[in-house]
Order: structure tokens, then C-alpha cells, then sequence
């Protein structure tokens, strides 16, 4: 019994010595709560496009197809390099394809009083072309920005539901890689005009399968999820949201 004693008796000072290391619970501050919230939609959103295999979809478009059916070839790209060679084998060397797709799904913004959400998704992706007058593969590079939007609306039974908004390029650029071989003259006025042309329509076909992606994640959805990482954001920023 006096051995019992004297353990009570530890065990009670430990108590009033320590009383939050046994009563209180960390509480995350507010930076953390804010990321905690929004890296939840932003995963959500990576894993959709994951599942819809958006990077198989990017790398699938027919850049060269899209060129001639846009008729960005009439100013002299394609068809003026080809012009005065009736060589099949010559005109079936060229070939311009998309690589090492990256995407980058951060950037959440949120706004309570509103309901509203916006997503931006970042893309970088490599674009390998392939032309007749030069055996080397010349490699340009492309970044792009897409911004999604989304917001909670009620009907007339007060229930809450998600409406999507655009789904919109926010910014987008096509830029040369540094070649490690002399290009020929001729072959750099073909590579300008592609980079130019592409540069005015690879946006619009990326955000083309992307955005639909998007939206088929977003619409599957529980909207209370979408209330609770509202509700958190304005608990731990009440004056940014």
C-alpha cells in the first residue's frame, strides 16, 4: 500500500507541473490551416487528372495535323519547305511531336462569402521536331496556365450546388531550346515559323483536353467537402477570403 501511495503521489505532482502536455492538443496556426485546405483541392484535382491520364492526352495531339487543318501552312511552313521536292520519303521525314509533360496543379484561391473557388494548373511541356533539311531533332519548349473556375450556388430549395464557371489560358509561350548543332538557314526560317505558330495554337489545344478533365473532377465532388475547406480557410483567414 505505501509503494501505491507514493506512485498516486508522483503521478499527481506530474499532473500539476505538466498540466497542458496532458490536457491540451497542438493547434495548427493559420498559415497551416490555409495550405492544409487548399493542398486538399489542389491533390484532388492532381489525382483526376492522373486518373483521366491528361499527360497521355497532351502528348497525343497531332501538332502537324493541327498545323495543316488551321491552315497555319499556307504562310510558307510545311508546304515551303516541301515546295520544290516531290520526294515522298523527304516529305514524310517531318514530324513535330510533345514530350516530357509536367503539370502543376497549386495555385488554389478561395472566397468565403462567395462560395467561389478558382484552380490554376500549370503545364511545361518539351516539343520535338523533325525536319528533312536537318537529321538532328530540335527540341522548342512550352509552358501554359490554365485557370478554373467554380462556385457553390443554391436552388430554390436552399440546397447547395456546384456550378462551374470558364475554364480559361491564363498565360502560354513556346520558346527555342538551344541547339547543340549548326541549324542551316533555310531550316531556321522554318523553325521560326513553327515556333510563331505554335506559340498561337498549342495554348488552345492543351487547354482543349485539359479543361474537360478538370471539370469531370470537379463535378464529382461532395459539396460539403467543398463548404468544410471553405469554412476552414476563413477560420484561419478571416480577412483574405
Amino acid at each position: 500500500m505505501h509503494l501505491l501511495r507514493r506512485l498516486l503521489l508522483l503521478l499527481l505532482l506530474a499532473s500539476l507541473a505538466f498540466p497542458s502536455a496532458l490536457h491540451q492538443q497542438p493547434r495548427p496556426g493559420p498559415a497551416m490551416g490555409c495550405i492544409d485546405s487548399k493542398s486538399t483541392l489542389a491533390r484532388i484535382i492532381a489525382q483526376g487528372l492522373l486518373k483521366y491520364n491528361a499527360e497521355g492526352q497532351i502528348q497525343n495531339i497531332g501538332l502537324l495535323d493541327q498545323l495543316n487543318v488551321s491552315g497555319q501552312v499556307a504562310q510558307g511552313m510545311v508546304g515551303w519547305l516541301m515546295g520544290g521536292s516531290t520526294n515522298v520519303q523527304q516529305q514524310q521525314g517531318i514530324s513535330i511531336k510533345i514530350t516530357n509533360v509536367q503539370l502543376d496543379c497549386g495555385g488554389i484561391q478561395m472566397s468565403f462569402p462567395k462560395e467561389w473557388f478558382s484552380a490554376n494548373t500549370s503545364l511545361e511541356f518539351d516539343i520535338e521536331s523533325r525536319v528533312p533539311l536537318n537529321e538532328n531533332i530540335v527540341k522548342m519548349h512550352a509552358c501554359m496556365g490554365l485557370t478554373t473556375e467554380f462556385w457553390l450556388e443554391k436552388d430554390k430549395f436552399g440546397r447547395r450546388e456546384l456550378v462551374m464557371g470558364g475554364c480559361r489560358i491564363a498565360l502560354g509561350s513556346v520558346g527555342m531550346l538551344d541547339p547543340t548543332e549548326v541549324i542551316p538557314s533555310k531550316t531556321k526560317h522554318f523553325l521560326h515559323n513553327l515556333k510563331e505558330n505554335l506559340g498561337k495554337l498549342t495554348p488552345n489545344l492543351v487547354a482543349n483536353q485539359v479543361c474537360p478533365l478538370i471539370g469531370e473532377t470537379l463535378k464529382q465532388l461532395d459539396v460539403k467537402l467543398l463548404k468544410g475547406l471553405l469554412e476552414q480557410v476563413t477560420a484561419y483567414e478571416p480577412d483574405q477570403v
